[in-house]
């Protein structure tokens, strides 16, 4: 499959000046660290020959086996849905989406398509830039979300906010960075103190504080016209536990 596509996309290079191949090869990449069966990291080898060098999806069922085509097929027929200008809300987006791609795989190609494609954002336009970011906050960071792929929404969060409002993204990095100073101690003695209370009920509990995102923090700030001095749940908490009535309790 590498070979085949290495040869398929010959001659053609991406706007980071890198030989096209490069591309489907971390895609497949990004899907062989999710654990991916082999027909998944073939198409995604493979997943742009059809829409860019004129291969069939008959071609690759012959020389490969049709689940593949199918997938193949399936990811550019998605990749022209995604292109569409005639795009309903994002609810209704993703409902299509996952009601077209009969296989659900077809649906995490795409996804790491474009999470590669936000890694190599920088070597675009400005406008292109924008309109993909805008593209990436508004359908594959929710699509990514009800597919419980949280790992992969929150980079396109942090990504498309990162692309579509730099210097927003950039000051909010700053104030989080410098409120780090004073905050960090606390967060520890906070999660220290939560542990030890659950410890004294006997509850096994596993607790985990963390920063909070640029996006959500940003989201917050926009949503309710706060300045970010006024944004006072930078850190969350998140405690795991065993079992549903251990979470009440």
């Amino acid at each position: 499959a590498y070979l085949y596509a290495r040869d398929a996309h010959d001659g053609q290079f991406r706007a980071t000046g890198d030989e096209y191949i490069t591309h489907p090869v971390a895609v497949a990449h990004i899907l062989a660290l999710m654990r991916m069966d082999h027909q998944t990291l073939m198409a995604a080898l493979m997943h742009d020959v059809i829409e860019d060098t004129g291969s069939t999806r008959e071609t690759l069922a012959k020389r490969f086996d049709p689940t593949v085509a199918e997938l193949v097929d399936g990811v550019s027929k998605l990749t022209n849905v995604f292109h569409s200008k005639a795009r309903a809300q994002a609810e209704n987006f993703q409902k299509m989406a996952l009601a077209m791609a009969r296989d659900i795989r077809v649906i995490l190609v795409k996804m790491a398509d474009r999470l590669h494609n936000m890694r190599t954002i920088h070597a675009l336009g400005p406008d292109k830039r924008r309109r993909i970011a805008r593209e990436t906050l508004e359908l594959y960071a929710p699509l990514a979300n009800r597919l419980g792929m949280n790992n992969i929404r929150l980079e396109f969060e942090e990504l498309g906010f990162k692309a579509l409002h730099p210097m927003r993204s950039e000051l909010i990095r700053k104030a989080v960075r410098g409120a780090k100073g004073n905050r960090s101690a606390l967060l520890e003695q906070l999660r220290r103190s939560i542990a030890e209370a659950l410890q004294a009920e006997g509850i096994e509990a596993q607790v985990i504080g963390r920063e909070k995102h640029l996006y959500s923090i940003y989201r917050k700030m926009r949503a309710k016209h706060l300045q970010f001095s006024e944004v006072h749940d930078v850190y969350a908490f998140r405690i795991v536990v065993d079992s549903v009535a251990t979470c009440y309790r």
